[in-house]
């Protein structure tokens, strides 16, 4: 087949071919510009992920030490309460009568309490007595005249407190009777 192109039919396809040269240029252009605007985006969107990626690590660090703090404060509290259970059970089942504390005195004013006498003369040495001084009885002087001096409460069930072992001998008050 033939076909016969006159003049004014080339110059109107290359008008066309121009428009539609320019068209594509534009369109092109735009393309690149929002291909732009995307890549920027993109890295913002990236920086925003890495540095929220780093807070999240930061912050998981943070909290694995607040959860070995919170697990060492825990066993520590369950340790005490069963100590606290412990001497609870102790208390309920032992019987204070006739259970004796030891004061230690130092010139007649109670500087520490004891379990037992042992006790009481063995810590003296810490406070400048001998540990292996006999320990005599102090008869009837008082007590602010003995730098350091045991005394023995027991334990009196009708007063619900300690009372004292050995009751000094009562004085008269103005020599009356």
């Amino acid at each position: 087949m033939i076909r016969i192109v006159t003049q004014a039919r080339v110059e109107r396809l290359e008008r066309e071919a121009r428009a539609a040269c320019e068209h594509a240029r534009q369109t092109s252009g735009a393309a690149n510009e929002a291909f732009g605007r995307h890549v920027r985006e993109l890295y913002a969107a990236t920086d925003r992920a890495e540095r929220a990626e780093a807070s999240a690590s930061e912050v998981g660090k943070i909290l694995a030490g607040a959860m070995e703090e919170l697990c060492a404060a825990q066993q520590e509290l369950l340790l005490k309460d069963v100590e606290i259970r412990r001497l609870r059970a102790e208390l309920e089942g032992e019987s204070l009568e006739g259970r004796t504390l030891t004061v230690l005195l130092h010139y007649g004013e109670p500087h520490t309490v004891y379990a037992s006498r042992e006790d009481a003369y063995a810590d003296t040495a810490t406070h400048g007595a001998a540990p292996d001084a006999v320990w005599v009885p102090s008869g009837e002087r008082p007590a602010a005249e003995c730098k350091w001096r045991c005394e023995a409460f027991i334990y009196n069930a009708d007063s619900n407190g300690f009372r004292r072992a050995h009751m000094p001998a009562p004085k008269p008050v103005g020599e009356a009777a």
